[in-house]
């Protein structure tokens, strides 16, 4: 293992980070710098700065991305109106190919021959860091530490710190939590406990972020976004930012009682499973979004995004975000956005995201075409007696020829 002189590890400054420190150290006599994201997840990361410190860590990169995260990644995958298997918003999936980027940026930076994560062997996130790691630097080796050790519970990580005097709050970590959270701008998961029973109801105490739609107020909340293509540029006519623009959502949307998920899920690896998602802003985005385009994208245009989204949304659920596969759909949908500009006024009620209004210059809603009233002879109605009978003539073939559909 002497042939791993530096690594560079995705570093939380939890429990299991830490011990991976000391274990990356014992392990391959190796150097380790520690990389700490700033995503949004809701938690001062440069505590971590002492953590790593304590550890004997000497290269410590802490990165504040949300505008980058929410710029680069979620607004492009929110374009294509993306959802996994009809529910799931992919908001820890679409977190981990700018973190794989920013290690392999790192590791260049520093000389490292190596990055490590302290993703479980039976997870995605694995999955995820590592194709986007060689994607990038195809010669990088990974080390995935719960693929290697026995340290196998938390009792053993516990026992691995006290023996090797690591420094962890143990009056916090002695009691288990009673989930596996992941959080960033985009949403917070959360996954065992009670919850790896199908059957079990999610406690009303274990989501953060929003109110139960039970409790949320009475009257609605309206709010309107600007989209300049395909993205939220504005809410309420204030200039926004991207991550501005999720952080906001986020906060109106969970105050309304919006954005809750409960979702028996199928993962790359082979599994099911179960897991909880509030995703405030994304809920919104994705609802507000098609409504703008159901105004401004040609008909075709937008039965076929709809048809290229489950597989977009499956190269990003299954980590292939730095694949040419993924950058050939992106070309597309980027492009049906040209003309996807203007308002959409949205009414939130109570778990609900209901489009009350949607106004754009691009819009090829005619009115004097669709309206119920005299339309001065734009559309001719008659036409209508041509179109059908052409359609039905494979169907007229087919049952003239006794092929009874009875």
């Amino acid at each position: 293992m002497s042939d791993v002189n530096k690594v560079v590890l995705a570093y939380s400054g939890g429990l299991d980070t830490s011990v991976i420190v000391r274990w990356l150290q014992d392990t391959y006599n190796c150097e380790v710098v520690t990389f700490t994201a700033d995503i949004g997840q809701g938690e001062e990361v440069e505590p971590a700065r002492a953590k790593a410190e304590a550890l004997g860590v000497k290269e410590i990169y802490i990165d504040d991305l949300r505008e980058e995260f929410v710029r680069d990644f979620v607004y492009p995958m929110f374009r294509a109106n993306t959802v996994y298997e009809g529910e799931y918003l992919l908001g820890t999936s679409i977190a981990r190919p700018l973190i794989a980027k920013r290690l392999i940026e790192i590791a260049n930076e520093t000389g490292a021959d190596a990055i490590s994560h302290g993703a479980t062997g039976k997870g995605n996130d694995q999955v995820r860091f590592e194709l986007g790691a060689y994607a990038l630097k195809p010669g990088i080796q990974v080390i995935a530490p719960w693929r290697e050790w026995d340290l196998n519970s938390r009792e053993s990580l516990m026992a691995y710190c006290a023996e090797r005097d690591i420094p962890v709050d143990f009056s916090s970590s002695k009691k288990k939590s009673p989930y596996s959270m992941d959080a960033n701008l985009l949403h917070i998961s959360y996954e065992g406990g009670i919850l790896e029973d199908p059957w079990a109801e999610a406690e009303e105490d274990m989501w953060r972020w929003s109110v139960s739609p039970e409790a949320a107020p009475d009257e609605p909340t309206y709010i309107e976004l600007e989209y300049l293509k395909g993205d939220i540029v504005a809410i309420d006519g204030q200039a926004m930012s991207p991550a501005t623009v999720l952080e906001h959502l986020n906060k109106v949307g969970g105050a309304n009682g919006i954005g809750r998920a409960d979702i028996v899920e199928n993962r790359y690896v082979g599994m099911k499973s179960r897991g909880c998602y509030e995703t405030p802003g994304g809920t919104i985005m994705l609802k507000a979004h098609r409504a703008i385009e159901s105004l401004t994208l040609d008909r075709e245009v937008a039965h076929m995004k709809d048809n290229l989204m489950p597989r977009y949304a499956e190269i990003i659920y299954n980590g292939y975000w730095w694949s040419p596969e993924r950058r050939m759909l992106q070309a597309a949908i980027d492009e049906s956005q040209a003309v996807v500009n203007g308002k959409v006024r949205l009414k939130l009620y109570k778990g609900n995201v209901i489009v009350a209004g949607r106004e754009s210059t691009d819009s090829l809603f005619d009115e004097s075409i669709a309206t119920f009233e005299a339309d001065e002879g734009a559309y001719n109605q008659a036409d209508a007696e041509g179109f059908i009978k052409l359609n039905a003539l494979r169907l007229r073939i087919a049952a003239s020829k006794g092929r009874s559909m009875l």
